[in-house]
């Protein structure tokens, strides 16, 4: 929304995730987590939340129509960058006891955005 470029018109994207973990202590396995608990935490979450979803600005003037006509919307406060999902993602997997350091949202083999906490 008040985006001077291509972007301001409605769009979607096929994103990849990447999530990084960091410790200072492996676990009796020698990893970090283990790769298949993350991805059933967050792959799953990430699924329910946002494929075939139409994320929008709360402001944005669309919403009315999208929602009236029993379209799948989110709702956000902010504008829904991949800088935006990045640190939603973040929250969650930090949320959920895994030592998350960095959320990555890449929207194009050469696009991405990473989000690292505090």
């Amino acid at each position: 929304m008040n985006h001077p470029g291509k972007c301001r018109h409605l769009h979607g994207h096929s994103a990849r995730v990447s999530i990084t973990l960091k410790s200072e202590q492996l676990n009796d396995q020698g990893m970090v987590c283990d790769f298949s608990d993350i991805k059933q935490f967050a792959g799953q979450w990430i699924d329910d939340t946002f494929d075939h979803n139409m994320l929008l600005h709360k402001d944005d003037p669309i919403l009315a129509s999208l929602q009236q006509a029993g379209e799948r919307v989110m709702v956000v406060d902010e504008h829904p960058t991949a800088e935006f999902l990045a640190k939603m993602i973040f929250d969650y997997v930090a949320g959920g006891g895994f030592p998350v350091s960095n959320v990555s949202v890449w929207e194009t083999d050469s696009a991405n955005a990473s989000y690292s906490g505090s």
